[in-house]
């Protein structure tokens, strides 16, 4: 065949990609404000209706209530829980607590080929622990939900509740992301879902048991996470 043929097609190709995406980012823009004051429901209840199979639901099971509300629209919508190999061992209990209450269609990741070289606390820790398993888990998928919550920390305070994510190649729902810690804890108690067991020896955002402390009095709640280091996100929501 032709080369130029071939090259010709694939420049088509790629105009019509690009144009898909621009389309793409226009759309995900105009929801991103309209969801602005819905309900969370809501915004859950479009995003399984917009991608189907095509959405999954990354969850760090503080934000469990994220999950109960989408398990109630669609009930075996994949939830993935990244094992980074470091967690405590209440949190891995309450993983399953929460499994086995929604009967969930849940994946676990493991830490990829080359993490031993990098123990939780170092510089690319979270590259082989998080990043690089959730690339993994997401593969065939375009869109995902998080429970990314725009009070987390400073780095989150703008993000949409829905957009184009650049970085990933796919659609973001964030539909946590006006809620406050008490609007999460509140959904908890009225909705009698358990709640983390750490949570009540003062560790308020819980990550990896080697990086993470309880909280003191007056602290901000992501304050003893990477406490003894300035940083700030692991690296997926960046």
């Amino acid at each position: 065949m032709n080369v130029s043929i071939v090259d010709g097609a694939t420049r088509r190709a790629q105009v019509e990609r690009n144009g898909e995406l621009d389309a793409l980012r226009i759309e995900m823009a105009r929801h991103a404000e309209a969801f602005e004051t819905a309900p969370t429901s809501h915004i859950m209840a479009w995003a399984i209706e917009r991608f189907g199979a095509k959405l999954a639901l990354t969850c760090s099971f503080q934000e469990a209530a994220l999950i109960d509300i989408a398990v109630a629209i669609e009930p075996r919508i994949e939830v993935i829980f990244l094992d980074t190999g470091d967690h405590f061992p209440e949190t891995l209990q309450y993983v399953e607590t929460i499994r086995n209450r929604y009967d969930l269609n849940l994946t676990v990741t493991s830490p990829v080929d080359g993490a031993a070289a990098h123990p939780c606390g170092t510089a690319q820790c979270c590259e082989f622990r998080k990043v690089r398993p959730l690339q993994r888990a997401l593969e065939g998928y375009e869109a995902w939900a998080t429970g990314l919550k725009r009070v987390d920390a400073p780095t989150r305070r703008a993000a949409p509740i829905v957009t184009y994510d650049e970085t990933w190649g796919k659609v973001k729902v964030n539909p946590l992301a006006t809620w406050t810690e008490q609007d999460l804890l509140g959904y908890m108690r009225d909705h009698d879902i358990p709640t983390h067991p750490l949570l009540a020896q003062g560790y308020q955002s819980i990550g990896c048991a080697s990086t993470t402390r309880p909280v003191a009095v007056g602290e901000d709640s992501r304050a003893g996470r990477w406490s003894d280091s300035d940083k700030v996100e692991c690296g997926l929501h960046l």
